[in-house]
């Protein structure tokens, strides 16, 4: 059997929230000059939705808007994330390398699933050299339906993954797991909730919890 996990990126292996106020902040400056937006920067409504594709936030944040202003809004935050990512903005969890290693060590193959698009999960791994670890990245991008399950099955598919685990702070990571037949590891961090930790074969703490569970 191929010993196989399967990582979500934002709120699992990378402190999102790190960057996430400030792009948020600076995106809705750029609207409020170019589109008139009134009001305050909506940081809680985009956390409690952290998780879901872009295209799904901004038609959250941005119900009234024209896709096409969505599409503008989209692209400006994309730049500014990547733009914080190589300023050090972000942050890894504690322990995502010391664990990844460990990992590696154990025979494990990992991989990275994840709803963020390719340029910005590639500026994560390239500031962070996670390709020391990884041996693939994979990007709801690369996939019509945008649902994450798929995304894992298609994965699972081309790499032959034939057992293993998803590591994931929200629903969307546990469903994935649990429709493609592997063990559902909920992580208990920034973005995580409580009912939905609640579905989740195993809940840790910290990455590191993860030497324990494929000792």
């Amino acid at each position: 059997m191929t010993k196989s996990i399967i990582f979500d990126m934002d709120g699992t292996l990378f402190q999102t929230n790190k960057i996430l106020e400030i792009s948020l902040e600076e995106t809705f400056e750029y609207l409020r000059v170019k589109e008139g937006w009134e009001g305050r920067t909506p940081v809680e409504e985009y956390r409690k939705i952290m998780g879901v594709p872009l295209s799904v936030v901004w038609e959250n944040l941005l119900p009234s808007y024209s896709n096409q202003i969505r599409l503008d809004v989209n692209d400006f935050f994309h730049e500014r994330l990547i733009e914080n990512i190589y300023k050090g903005n972000g942050a890894l969890y504690p322990n995502v390398e010391n664990t990844f290693t460990y990992l590696k060590n154990s025979g494990y193959t990992v991989y990275i699933a994840s709803n963020g698009l390719p340029e910005y999960l590639s500026a994560i791994v390239d500031y962070y050299k996670l390709n020391r670890w990884l041996t693939d990245v994979y990007s709801i991008q690369q996939i019509e339906s945008k649902e994450k399950s798929e995304l894992v099955r298609t994965l699972i598919q081309k790499c032959n993954i034939t057992g293993g685990a998803m590591v994931g702070d929200r629903i969307s990571d546990i469903q994935a797991a649990k429709l493609n037949g592997l063990l559902a590891v909920g992580c208990n961090f920034d973005f995580a909730q409580a009912d939905e930790l609640e579905q989740a074969d195993i809940v840790i703490n910290d990455i590191f919890e993860l030497r324990g569970i494929f000792s």
